[in-house]
Formats: structure tokens, sequence, C-alpha cells
């Protein structure tokens, strides 16, 4: 063998080639061992390691399986653990099963557990410490210069100690101090907002929205784009950014069909990792906190979505301390590591009063932004609460999509900014679906300002602009006040094309009364004769006896159709031919009804 050039190994490895990283795989088969019987011993070792602190794998997928269960609520035994590995289709990853019922059938008492845990932790930070000394042995070997080594140090400072719940000695505290020259040095002011211009690089928002509104889609074309580097909302396309989407909300089928009406699909997902209805712990928690920066590090991510925020805390929604806990565990973590959030939330019961729940909810996040369903695909984005300032306030969005049969076409699905024309009497922009818009179409048409509810419902129908009960009384309260301020002006006559009734036998709502004068603002001021439908026949006007005595009406008068007394007042200003009490759709006949009557 003397021909054979053997292969000089770094220093760090001359201590055996057989040697392994550091673990204790004893401490890590009997930890193994009580949990698939505890879910009590889970819970107290998830409070003392990481699922990166297992060193074999074999056992480390046990741990996975085994948390996945305790979340779901399911019995726990070495008979389910192996179903679930076997379901999962990694049976062979455990021998085929044979190591599940090894362990499994000699076990420790589930107090001892946490101490099993322990001892795992502790030789997983050897292993780190170890794992860190051969890099920089290889770095050197390699010519790496003292700068280069001074920041695997340093980085490798920073995992521990972000990685660690509780700090040891004054480091992590003293951390926190603020530098003050280099911290004057930084123009705070020169952030380049991340794309679509929602948040900056650090930031924490909430989007509120109720179910209607459709946020998750929104956000998930958002985020996606984001990850793959794309254009959003008329922002130019910035560099790609790893982000972590954490889901409980949604199922896989509603995700891959969304996904790929975007157009995402097999090697078009970006740097984007998606966790689907993951096995944490409450964040509102210690250890659930601890779980999601486990899973930051994994993705190795600089935004964190949670979708939907109200589904990973374990107190009360409207407990003010369930959120204080949340920032404190979870969110505060984030943001001393310069990681952005987004949190998706629902809509109260009163949309006036945003999210539901307690207010503290939105007093650690940087920016609240409310989306609005308005009709028609039309989207309303709206900050509602900023602690900086940066950036638009408000976005009007038209979500665009396509389907063929039940399903939605790969790529035809994506949310743009909305082009509208300006409202003819403010020059101001008036968004689909808003009251503003739904005015201006009215007043486009025509349709008079004192116009009622019913008339204002059927123009809306025939220009086919969907509009509620709610918003069309809005509408007609909003013109009419209009109208009596003088702030609009007046159109010359009812109706330059009248149109069709609006029930049947009803006068036509918007032709004039009065066919001598066109210019009248109200009808039935001038004396005229009705264009309209026929009234019953009229008696002759008898004069009164004396003071006091009754007559009929006036032939100029207009009279109910119904019981043939004059109408009057608003009933009579906005186009009725009856009392409302006379009316046959919302009053009720008076016995006397189609009689002479004495003139009211």
């Amino acid at each position: 063998m003397d021909n054979v050039r053997r292969i000089p190994h770094p220093t760090a490895d001359q201590d055996g080639l057989n040697r392994t990283s550091p673990h204790d795989a004893e401490a890590e088969n009997w930890m193994a061992g009580v949990i698939m019987h505890s879910r009590t011993a889970y819970l107290e070792c998830a409070e003392v390691l990481d699922r990166e602190d297992i060193y074999q794998p074999a056992i480390r997928l046990i741990w996975d399986v085994v948390g996945g269960m305790v979340a779901e609520n399911k019995q726990l035994h070495p008979v389910t653990v192996n179903a679930e590995i076997e379901r999962q289709k990694r049976l062979k990853e455990v021998g085929g099963g044979a190591l599940i019922f090894h362990l499994g059938g000699e076990t420790i008492s589930p107090s001892m557990a946490q101490a099993f845990a322990e001892r795992v932790a502790e030789i997983a930070r050897v292993r780190r410490h170890d794992e860190h000394a051969n890099r920089i042995k290889a770095e050197i070997i390699r010519g790496a210069s003292v700068e280069d080594l001074d920041k695997l140090d340093t980085e490798h400072r920073q995992y521990e100690e972000r990685r660690a719940t509780t700090g040891h000695g004054p480091s992590h505290l003293t951390a926190s101090f603020v530098d003050w020259d280099p911290f004057f040095a930084t123009d705070f002011g020169a952030v380049e907002l991340l794309l679509g211009k929602l948040l900056a690089p650090g930031q924490q928002i909430t989007i509120v929205g109720d179910g209607k509104a459709g946020k998750s889609l929104f956000v998930q074309e958002w985020l996606w784009r984001m990850a793959c580097g794309q254009s959003f909302l008329g922002d130019r396309a910035h560099d790609p950014i790893p982000l972590l989407y954490v889901d409980a909300e949604n199922g896989h089928q509603d995700i891959q069909e969304r996904f790929r009406s975007f157009g995402a699909g097999p090697g078009r997902m970006g740097l984007m990792t998606y966790s689907s209805f993951p096995p944490v712990r409450p964040l509102d928690t210690a250890g659930g906190g601890a779980d999601l920066m486990a899973m930051v590090r994994e993705s190795e991510a600089q935004l964190v979505c949670l979708d939907t925020v109200s589904r990973f805390i374990s107190g009360p929604e409207n407990d003010a301390d369930t959120w204080l806990n949340l920032y404190r565990h979870t969110l505060l973590p984030l943001k001393r590591a310069g990681l952005s959030s987004v949190r998706l939330d629902h809509m109260g019961k009163d949309g006036e009063r945003g999210a539901r729940g307690s207010s503290a909810k939105t007093q650690d996040v940087d920016h609240v932004w409310e989306l609005r369903a308005t009709g028609g695909g039309t989207l309303l984005l709206k900050r509602t609460h900023t602690r900086t300032g940066i950036g638009p306030d408000q976005f009007s969005l038209v979500r665009q999509s396509q389907k063929s049969g039940d399903h939605y076409l790969p790529g035809s699905t994506r949310h743009v900014l909305m082009t509208y024309e300006a409202a003819p009497d403010t020059g101001m922009a008036a968004i689909p679906g808003t009251d503003e818009h739904i005015i201006a179409a009215l007043d486009r048409a025509g349709v008079p300002h004192d116009a009622g509810n019913r008339v204002v419902k059927a123009k809306l129908a025939e220009l086919q602009i969907p509009a509620g009960s709610d918003k069309i009384s809005r509408v007609v309260k909003a013109r009419q006040n209009r109208l009596k301020s003088g702030a609009a002006d007046v159109p010359p006559e009812r109706s330059p094309d009248p149109f069709p009734e609006t029930f049947p036998g009803n006068v036509p709502r918007n032709a004039s009364r009065d066919g001598k004068d066109a210019g009248q603002t109200f009808p039935g001021n001038a004396e005229g004769t009705y264009p309209g439908p026929t009234f019953p026949p009229v008696p002759p006007s008898k004069g009164g006896t004396g003071e006091g005595t009754p007559g009929t009406a006036d032939t100029d008068e207009v009279l109910c159709t119904v019981c043939t007394k004059p109408l009057t007042g608003f009933r009579l200003d906005r186009g009725y031919d009856t009392h409302l009490g006379c009316d046959p759709d919302t009053g009720s006949h008076p016995p006397q009804a189609n009689k002479p009557h004495d003139a009211a």
C-alpha cells in the first residue's frame, strides 16, 4: 500500500475518524419511550428542548409525530404512534416499527421525562459549540481572514442568544444597550418599503377583514410575489425575500387551487416556506414562541405571516393579557431579531370598531390595515392605525379572476390597483361600490336629487349596479341632504328621459307633473294637467256655503287614486299617487275608499 496517497485530515478530526458529534443516545431513547405514553411528559420536555436538539433522526421523527398527535388531541400509545408513522409512509425510518415497540416497552415515569430532556438539551448545546469550532478550523485551513472568523464567531453567539429562552449572566441584557455613535449615524428615514408598500423591514402589521373580503387570498398572492421577486400593486419588483407562511385556517385543496390561480406551481414558489396546520404550542406561551422561532430559523425567513392569529392563542380573545403574552413570547423575539410579521385577523361584529377582541391587540403593531369588499370584485384596503406614517394610507383594488367550470384558470387571479372615472360633480375619484360612486352614477343618469328608495333601487337595477337596502337608504339620504343644503345644482326638469314606472299602476316617478312649465323643481307647483295615468273622476268643485263649509278639491290639485283626497307634503313632492295609509303595498285601504269625500 506504499503507492497509496493518504488524504490528510484537518486537525479537528485527529481525535479519531470514528468520532461522532456529542450526543446522549440513551437519554434520547428514554425520553422518546415515555412521551409515546404521556401527553404531560411531552409538554414538559418541550419546555426545555427543541426538535433540533435531538441528534438521532429516528428519535426526532418520533418527537415530531407525538407533537402532532398532542396538538390534535389524539390518544397516545406506541401502537397509535406507529400507525401515524405508517400513515406518513415513514415506517422504515424506525426499523419497520420495531424501534417504536422497543422504546415503548421499557419506559420511565412521566415525572422523570423532563430531567432526560434537560440532559438532551445540554448535550445539544455542546454539540453546537463543537460544530462551530470545526467550522472555524476548516475556515482557517482555507485561509480565512480575521474579519471572516470574527464574523462567524459573532453569528454563532447571536444564534445562541436568540435560541435561548433565558439568558445566563448579563450579556443578553447589555446587548440591548444603544451604541449612540452608530445609532445616530444610521439613516432610518432611508428605509425602503417592502413589496406593495404595506410595511418596512422589521415592522409588524395586522390585516383585518371579514370572511367575505378574502384577506387570505390577498395576502397569499402578495407574499408569494414577494418571495418570487415579482411586482405587486404597481410596485416594481424587489429582490426575493425568504418568508414563512404559517396557516391554521385554509385546507390543502384551497391552498393548491389559489396558488395555481396566481400562476404558482412546482419550481415557481420562490423563497416561500408554507407551514400548514403546524403542531406548535400556543404562541401566547413561552413554548409556542420557542416553537415559532425554531421554524423561523429552519426556514431562514425574514418575514413571518400568521393566518389567522386567533388560531394560535390559548387565552381568551377579549382578554388584554392574551395579546400582551403573545407580544412578549412571540412578537417581541421576532422584532428583536429584525424580522417582519403579518398577522391576519377577523373583523368584529361592529365593523366600525375594527378587529374583534381586546383593543390591546393593536397596541404592539406598526400598522393596522382593514380590507373591505365594496362590491363588484372591488376592495378597499385602508390603514386605520399607524405608528410611523410611512407609506400610503389607502389602496383601491380590483380582484381579477377567470373560471373554467368549477376551477380558476392558472395565472388568472390577481389583485391590481383600480382605475376609475372621477365623479362629475366633485372631480374626486369615486370607487365602484361605494356610496360616492353610486351617487355619481345616479347624477350622470339624471335621477332627481330628491328621488326616493324605490326609484333609486329601480335605476340601480337598470344600471346593473349592486347595492343593498342599507346602502340605498344612505345614498338617498345623502342626495336629499345635498339638495337641501344647496350643494348640488337641481336639474331643470325631473328627468330628461323618464324611465319606466316603478310599480304597476303608479305614475312615472320622473315624469313632469306640469307640461306647461318644464322648469318646475317640484311636481304640482304650477297649474297644468298631469300627463300620467288617468285618475278616477273628480267631482266638480263645490264652493263653500260659509266659513268652515267644506268643498271638494280644485281640479288643479293632485288627488289620491284610492281615497280621492288631495295629496300634500312629501308624498306629493316625491311623486307618489297615494297616501301612505292608502298605498296597496305598505298601507291599508280605508273603508270609505273610492267614495266621494269632503276636501280635507
